[in-house]
């Protein structure tokens, strides 16, 4: 005679309201030589990034990591932390200034190899009106040109608009290195971390791929703890952002 299996309890889970709008995205790990399926919803060409390697038969994986994709999905990468920057193009970087050679200025992105910055490569930018930057400034760039054979090329223009968008120099404020992962992770749309800091306490920042974020808030005291609370946010799943955030409430003004 066959036994009867008596059935599982079903397990609910009561979460908490505040919580719910904070929600992990899936995550796929995938290995150096595994074949990645491309998305077969988009009608444009999908973009290769970091990580992925064309093959004759599909796409396959060069390095591990999580396999990420844009809301459009026609770029999809492989996102890893990995020690040393290596730099692709249309990534946005944050670099100190190092020389003046001539007509370019030479850019320390913390690569293998210091890049190049046009002096006309600025919004509006011409011959008799362009920017003078100093030794030991820092910009917020595009990556231009991305070749292993060539020094990595800079700009401070949109390509689509021509615009800076946010493009040039930082002034003020204060730049702190973290893991390529934490910055990657931070220009996230779905990373909820800032957005809940912004509701605390207003402040500017930018972030470059480089692993570089560069912050500016009313208070010295303020800029340190976003720091404190954006570092420790490497290793706190989004769903427990608001709880993560919520400690530093007290001291970045807000009671």
């Amino acid at each position: 005679m066959g036994r009867k299996e008596k059935p599982e309890k079903s397990t609910v889970m009561q979460v908490d309201a505040e919580e719910t709008d904070d929600i992990t995205p899936p995550v796929v790990v995938v290995l150096p030589g595994e074949a990645v399926q491309l998305p077969s919803n988009v009608s444009t060409v999908v973009r290769l990034g970091p990580g992925l390697r064309q093959d004759a038969d599909g796409v396959a994986v060069t390095k591990a990591g999580v396999l990420r994709q844009t809301a459009q999905g026609d770029k999809v990468w492989v996102e890893g932390n990995q020690r040393r920057y290596v730099p692709q193009l249309n990534e946005s970087v944050l670099g100190v200034v190092t020389a003046k050679l001539g007509e370019n200025y030479r850019v320390d992105i913390g690569g293998p190899h210091p890049a190049s910055l046009g002096v006309l490569a600025f919004e509006g930018a011409t011959k008799r009106n362009r920017p003078n930057l100093e030794i030991g400034s820092l910009v917020f760039a595009r990556v231009s040109l991305a070749n292993k054979d060539m020094e990595p090329e800079l700009d401070c223009i949109n390509p689509t608009n021509g615009k800076a968008d946010g493009f040039g120099e930082v002034k003020g404020g204060f730049m702190f290195k973290c893991s390529l992962g934490l910055s990657r992770s931070l220009l996230d749309p779905s990373n909820p971390f800032l957005q809940h800091l912004g509701n605390i306490c207003p402040f500017e920042t930018a972030v470059g791929m480089n692993g570089r974020v560069w912050l500016r808030s009313d208070k010295a005291k303020q800029t340190i703890l976003i720091m404190q609370a954006l570092l420790e946010s490497e290793t706190i799943p989004y769903n427990k952002a608001r709880a993560h955030i919520k400690k530093f409430k007290t001291e970045l003004g807000e009671k």
